[in-house]
């Protein structure tokens, strides 16, 4: 006999479930969320909840998958100090441009400076890329105007801001068909039949436009961060392995999303930034990579690197400390992991996640572990 929408929703925390008109996509995507995009990262109103529910204001708290910098993020406005560690050097570029303080004024400069000089670049410097990936994944005209915006960026005192503006740009200017940006199998070259807008398209000639707007856009946000975030308050990425950091500090709970098994290849969606921006590609040590899969092995070896992790972050936080880990565990693979990371399981919040992103659609469920270190 099938559940009933009221039995489903009775065994929802329904504080952490929205709908969509509750929580529409801008809400979600405030600020500098949406510096730029991100496959898999969670929303900041959850993280806004849990840290209300679980930490006291000016606690430390801990992100051992920083991701892209959601949980520090969303600490800094709800006022508390907080550390992320990421082995992406992507990530965490993205969470320091995200998480830093700024001369607004200066930045608002620089950056105005910046995209003013936009239009002129295809015909003053104008190149053939010769990285492989490039001239594959983008047209010639596009290419040069990224390839001649990366060479302005010296010229500029906030240089990891335009780094992220032009990996954001980059991203958009590929020759992938618009329904097709999280992970793109293959460029388009030629008219398409586009799922997204219903009618056919052609594929992006020009970055330049990507440019200006993400120039702009870029500083807006980060304008907005700075009206709500808490100037007493610090975040922190450390770039490396989360089953071996040595954090030097002590914390006071621990809030994050693991990468699930299988499912992304955190240092492949993002491959035109390290393209362009020459970043240390440590996709070998990631764990659940897609390339990866789900075989008997595999899921061994994410049982025993998220284990790692969660051990090395319980290691560094005070006594009874809160570890919350919101994941979709089909295939109730955390009993175990909590078990081999010394944590014992104090209960499981489901939450009810309406809407998912590419064309991805249906019923979806996450569940909030909460967990002590085991006595």
């Amino acid at each position: 006999m099938a559940v009933t929408q009221d039995e489903l929703y009775a065994t929802l925390d329904l504080e952490l479930s929205w709908s969509e008109r509750a929580l529409p996509e801008h809400e979600r995507t405030k600020h500098v969320h949406r510096l730029h995009p991100y496959h898999g990262k969670f929303i900041p109103q959850l993280v806004e909840i849990l840290l209300d529910r679980y930490f006291e204001p000016g606690a430390h708290v801990l992100d051992p998958f920083a991701g892209s910098g959601t949980t520090l993020v969303q600490a800094l406005e709800s006022g508390l100090d907080a550390t992320g560690a990421e082995l992406a050097a992507f990530n965490c570029l993205l969470i320091r441009v995200k998480t830093a303080r700024y001369d607004v004024g200066a930045l608002g400069a620089e950056l105005r400076d910046a995209c003013a000089r936009v239009d002129a670049l295809g015909a003053a410097r104008a190149r053939a890329p010769r990285a492989a990936y490039l001239r594959t994944w983008y047209s010639p005209h596009a290419a040069a105007e990224l390839l001649a915006f990366r060479d302005l960026i010296p010229e500029y005192e906030h240089r990891d801001v335009l780094r992220v503006v032009l990996s954001r740009a980059a991203r958009s200017a590929r020759r992938a068909a618009h329904f097709d940006l999280e992970a793109p199998r293959e460029p388009q070259t030629g008219e398409y039949w586009c799922h997204k807008h219903r009618r056919m398209c052609r594929p992006v000639e020009s970055a330049a436009g990507f440019l200006r707007r993400y120039t702009l856009d870029t500083l807006a946000r980060i304008e907005a961060f700075a009206a709500v975030r808490d100037d007493e308050r610090d975040a922190h990425v450390v770039h490396g392995d989360a089953r071996t950091i040595e954090y030097g500090a002590t914390f006071d709970g621990v809030l994050t999303s693991p990468p699930y098994p299988g499912l992304i290849d955190y240092h492949e969606q993002h491959r035109y930034a390290y393209e362009l921006l020459g970043l240390d590609d440590r996709r070998a040590d990631e764990l659940g990579a897609a390339e990866d899969g789900t075989s008997r092995a595999a899921l061994e070896s994410y049982r025993a690197g998220v284990a790692a992790a969660l051990a090395n972050a319980a290691a560094a936080l005070r006594p009874g400390a809160p570890v919350l880990i919101v994941v979709n565990d089909r295939r109730d693979l955390y009993p175990e992991i909590l078990d081999r990371a010394g944590l014992r399981l104090e209960a499981r919040l489901r939450r009810h996640v309406n809407r998912r992103t590419g064309r991805r659609a249906g019923e979806y469920f996450e569940d909030v572990l909460v967990a002590r270190a085991a006595t």
